[in-house]
């Protein structure tokens, strides 16, 4: 029964942690600017996020050390510090991101002044990080999470071409401006496989204290968890491309976003959309938090977990403190959440091969993993998506820069 309650609250966690606001952002715009054309990259994004995370959770439960001790061990120093550094600027941009999205979604039902409510999110955050054991973390941000699905009853409600949703799934590349194209496949791409997402999963794994016996469990959770993220990602696609895109719209603002629910369903549409991109985005900041806090931690040896109270960890409840300031102090200064993602998702493009190699190569350890390493099948996707990260995180910044961050 507990392994039960552990595989639906990882699947919670997923739908409230997966579909962030790279994902709300990218997957939307997508649909707005090329219709259906790019639905072929959710499930390769899926799949590639699923194999890696699969990997992790397995190298965690069996080895009991998370992605950055075993990153650390298995690199060394030098290599190690630049997969930290990478991944620590990557986190906070994700963070103060996710921080301005909390705070929009707030002002959305409440009308207060944004910048006192980015102050208000923080605080709250914090009090729920402090305050509240990691289940219940999961167990709130999820459920609430949940209210995204009410973005899959709008693409039905709405009616798409179902033929050329179909097409879609077929991969290609656009004849008509296809630098944008490109530049959204990447980012869709890495906001699909954000690092974080791997990093929290990991560590989480050894929160929950998993051992070799919890490996199916591991894998179940990893399928069943991302692919239910995706699949809501395939509605927001859905719903760009038969709300925004039908009547020209370029949707620049979560509230934007959360309109695509309106059109088919109402005010009741609305108010869904709205509590579930609170609770998605909200999830997705104290993944990032944690995952920021989990890393330096890892990396220096210090004592670290959410099951420790804060004095026993006080290294680790600083780092996470200072992030969530940090963080503040970015979105304070008034720049936009929405083009903050944008960046956050193409810089952790650029930096997936320093997460995703040392992955692979640890999955191959038998020091490691023993009996447990990598089977066929988990390496042929494992090199094959390797290729594929190489070639995003060359491309993206060219891609950034061409496209002039997706607005050409």
């Amino acid at each position: 029964m507990s392994k039960l309650l552990n595989l639906a609250l990882g699947i919670l966690a997923a739908i409230g942690g997966f579909v962030d606001i790279g994902d709300l952002v990218f997957n939307t715009a997508a649909g707005a600017t090329f219709g259906y054309q790019l639905l072929w990259v959710i499930p390769v994004g899926v799949l590639g996020i699923i194999v890696y995370s699969e990997m992790s959770g397995r190298v965690a439960a069996v080895s009991e050390k998370a992605v950055f001790d075993a990153v650390r061990e298995r690199t060394g120093f030098a290599a190690g510090l630049s997969a930290l550094l990478a991944s620590e600027v990557v986190n906070l941009l994700t963070l103060a991101a996710e921080i301005g999205g909390v705070a929009i979604a707030l002002q959305l039902l409440a009308g207060l002044p944004y910048r006192v409510l980015l102050v208000l999110a923080v605080v709250a955050l914090a009090v729920v990080v402090w305050t509240l054991q990691l289940e219940w973390i999961e167990r709130v941000f999820g459920y609430g999470g949940l209210c995204l699905v009410v973005f899959a009853v709008a693409a039905v409600k709405l009616g798409p071409d179902w033929a050329k949703t179909g097409n879609g799934f077929i991969p290609h590349i656009a004849q008509n401006n296809s630098w944008l194209y490109l530049y959204f496949a990447v980012g869709l791409l890495g906001a699909a496989m954000t690092p974080y997402e791997v990093y929290f999963y990991s560590s989480g794994g050894i929160e929950d204290r998993w051992t070799a016996e919890d490996i199916g469990l591991n894998r179940a959770n990893a399928i069943v968890g991302y692919a239910l993220g995706g699949f809501l990602s395939i509605a927001l696609m859905i719903v760009g491309a038969s709300v925004f895109l039908r009547h020209g719209i370029n949707p620049e603002h979560l509230g934007t976003i959360a309109l695509g629910a309106e059109q088919p369903l109402g005010k009741i549409g609305l108010l869904l959309a709205v509590v579930g991109i609170l609770f998605a985005v909200g999830g997705a900041a104290i993944d990032t938090v944690f995952s920021g806090a989990y890393n330096l931690a890892q990396f220096f040896g210090w004592e670290w977990g959410r099951y420790r109270h804060p004095a026993g960890a006080p290294r680790f409840a600083l780092t996470w403190v200072f992030l969530l300031v940090a963080a503040l102090a970015i979105v304070l200064t008034g720049v936009d959440p929405v083009m903050l993602t944008e960046y956050a998702v193409i810089f952790s493009a650029v930096a997936l091969p320093l997460t995703y190699i040392p992955i692979l190569l640890v999955a191959n350890d038998p020091e490691y993993m023993g009996r447990h390493v990598n089977g066929r099948l988990a390496n042929v996707l494992g090199l094959g998506y390797l290729i594929v990260i190489m070639v995003i995180a060359i491309a993206a910044i060219p891609l950034m820069i061409i496209t002039n961050v997706g607005q050409n």
